[in-house]
């Protein structure tokens, strides 16, 4: 399935975070691509609204991980400084896949590490338009993951 949504505002980005996280259960893995302050973390921040009301929710750039706890537990990554596969591994990154929803920033940097069953959402500005916050967000689902 694929799915193009387009934003005029960061809360119209969450509110799309937010519808997909209706959908989602546990040992699914949100991998998001777009760059430096395209709305990854506003997204992110949707998704956290419906699985972990309440949650206070900021990129883990210097922690790599955020848990939110909900049913299930969201598990906020930022693969922005990981540039290697040993990198990867002392996260404890392949730890937390089954654990609840996994959610990642910047899987640019570790694409052959996501799982094989995955949601991929790629957010872009559209810089033709006259409006500055202007996304459009792409979702591909091809995902079939539940927890063990």
């Amino acid at each position: 399935m694929k799915k193009v949504i387009v934003t005029f505002s960061s809360e119209e980005t969450e509110n799309a975070g937010y519808e997909l996280a209706k959908t989602l259960k546990c040992g699914d893995f949100v991998a998001m691509f777009g760059d430096l302050g395209v709305g990854k973390t506003a997204f992110t921040r949707g998704v956290a609204r419906y699985i972990s009301p309440g949650a206070r929710v900021q990129s883990p750039t210097y922690t790599i991980v955020n848990e939110y706890k909900g049913s299930p537990r969201l598990f906020h990554f930022d693969m922005y400084r990981i540039d290697s596969e040993e990198t990867l591994y002392a996260t404890g990154f392949f730890d937390y896949l089954d654990e609840g929803v996994c959610i990642s920033e910047w899987c640019e940097n570790i694409e052959e590490f996501i799982p094989e069953n995955h949601i991929r959402v790629t957010i872009e500005k559209d810089f033709l338009s006259e409006n500055a916050d202007k996304r459009i967000i792409t979702i591909e689902d091809n995902n079939e993951n539940t927890c063990t």
